[in-house]
């Protein structure tokens, strides 16, 4: 009995995925059916909850930033970071965006052209349109999110020396019973939305490496070839859990964004590099511009609503379903760094490094498909989301090259992610602990890829992703809790170290 109760969140978790998968195999209508009426109801009648919560998170995180609390370190003030700045970006970056955004760098943007929020379709206040969206869906309120729940789990876990653990959090609200059953429940369904969330993304990703290598190499793009690719994909991310933080996720992350900046700079050099430029200050300045409205922008008296449903509360609830594995990542390796130095890294830096890649990648294939005789083009990337870099890359000079490089960045993006997510789950399921064993670890590495693998066959893979993006709505308003419980937190703390510096003076 004592030792279910120490291992009760893992079992439970686990037993919760075995159900699901059953469900998800043998069930696939009705699990279909059940989903989608949750994932709908929500978006429905609640999406203003999504525009509401994510704004807010972006408000806060800036009052952080420029708060009396900036200069608060999280840890002791002695703690230095563990890694590099450009390690710890690096590695932020590749779990917080990861493959999606080699995945909708170009297919987003063109989409929005065809099929735009308002507006005529392939224009040229279309494709405007369409880069203003694209950057709002990938700058500030992403990254805001995984700036809350991760600046919240390493401030509890460090300066206050609770468990590595989601309910730690809520430490100034639940006391100590975050050690108890509701604390175990709030780490259980942390799980359950990270294993649901991640095995989509390995579904997703083993379709996009598999296109890949079908335009590069001409195999064969089959659910055959993506199941082995999820296999080599588990092997090489279980072998990278094997050296530790330190080294494997380090290296794989900075190996990202060394062919990440390459890809860049070669488009650069071979595509339209001043109409990227100005692509980047024009959209820029239309992001910040209509920044309010696009936050709040429902549509209430138009036919805008299901687009807005689609894409913008798609997407709000997909990060926040990415947000305790992302933000507990965040958490683990930002030790050292002030609060003021983690908004900066974790919401402004990527933000301008989000927008520079959609520049690039979503300028140039603009420019490409505004060529007359191009409206084709438009519509077989819009239709081929999977392939869509790969069909931009074989349309600029030294595409096989330009090829080459995109498939290393998707497949080191997709073996990193889920060798962060296996860590991550590993430090939930051992009670909070900092460097989990390699037995958890790979458990729950298989399980993933396995999840992955079972509903890639049985066609499950879209009701996953929706379960995984309904359960996200909860999750939210745990976030402002969240928010709640970090403040006051940190309002102790100023007095503490307010306290510190007086006595420090006195003597």
């Amino acid at each position: 009995m004592d030792k279910f109760k120490e291992n009760s969140v893992f079992i439970i978790s686990l037993l919760l995925t075995l159900i699901f998968i059953i469900w998800g195999v043998f069930f696939t209508s009705n699990l279909t059916k059940v989903t989608n009426a949750v994932y709908n109801g929500s978006i429905d009648y609640l999406g203003w909850v999504y525009l509401g919560t994510t704004l807010f998170f972006v408000i806060f995180s800036v009052y952080l930033l420029f708060s009396k609390y900036g200069n608060i370190r999280l840890g002791r003030s002695t703690d230095r970071p563990d890694f590099s700045t450009a390690s710890w970006l690096a590695m932020l970056f590749g779990a917080g965006m990861g493959v999606g955004i080699v995945y909708w760098s170009v297919a987003e943007p063109v989409t929005h052209y065809t099929a735009p929020p308002y507006g005529k379709a392939y224009t040229i206040d279309a494709a405007n349109t369409a880069m203003k969206y694209t950057f709002f869906h990938w700058g500030l309120h992403p990254w805001a999110i995984y700036t809350v729940i991760g600046l919240a789990l390493a401030f509890f876990q460090y300066n206050k020396r609770l468990p590595a653990a989601i309910s730690s959090a809520f430490h100034p609200i639940l006391g100590d019973r975050i050690y108890g059953p509701i604390g175990k429940t709030i780490d259980i369904l942390s799980i359950f939305a990270t294993v649901f969330g991640i095995a989509t993304s390995l579904g997703l990703g083993a379709m996009q490496v598999t296109a890949g290598m079908h335009d590069i190499f001409g195999i064969p793009n089959t659910l055959f070839i993506q199941l082995i690719v999820i296999l080599v994909a588990t092997v090489l991310f279980i072998i990278s859990l094997n050296t530790g933080l330190e080294r494997g996720i380090k290296y794989l992350s900075n190996a990202a964004i060394i062919f990440s900046v390459a890809l860049i700079v070669l488009i650069l050099i071979v595509g339209p590099a001043l109409t990227v430029i100005k692509v980047f200050f024009n959209t820029t300045g239309l992001y910040l511009s209509d920044f309010l409205q696009m936050s709040l922008r429902l549509s209430p008296f138009g036919k805008g609503e299901k687009w807005i449903a689609s894409w913008t509360l798609f997407y709000w609830a997909w990060w926040i379903a990415w947000a305790p594995f992302v933000g507990m990542f965040i958490a683990r390796v930002s030790r050292g760094r002030t609060i003021k130095e983690f908004v900066v890294g974790v919401l402004i830096v990527p933000t301008l490094g989000t927008c520079l890649w959609m520049s690039v990648f979503g300028g140039s294939a603009l420019d490409l498909v505004q060529n007359p005789g191009n409206r084709d083009l438009a519509k077989h990337i819009a239709e081929n989301i999977n392939l869509s870099i790969f069909i931009f890359f074989d349309h600029l000079p030294f595409s096989t090259l330009l090829s080459i490089l995109g498939f290393a960045v998707v497949a080191i993006y997709y073996i990193t992610v889920a060798d962060t997510a296996t860590f991550v789950l590993g430090m939930l399921s051992e009670g909070g602990t900092f460097n989990p064993s390699n037995k958890i670890k790979m458990t729950w590495g298989i399980i993933q890829s396995a999840l992955s693998a079972v509903l890639l066959i049985a066609g499950g893979l879209d009701v996953l992703q929706t379960a995984s993006i309904a359960a996200a709505l909860p999750f939210a308003i745990i976030m402002l809790a969240m928010c709640y419980s970090l403040l006051t937190g940190l309002k102790k703390e100023a007095v503490i170290q307010r306290g510190n510096k007086r006595s420090t003076q006195h003597y």
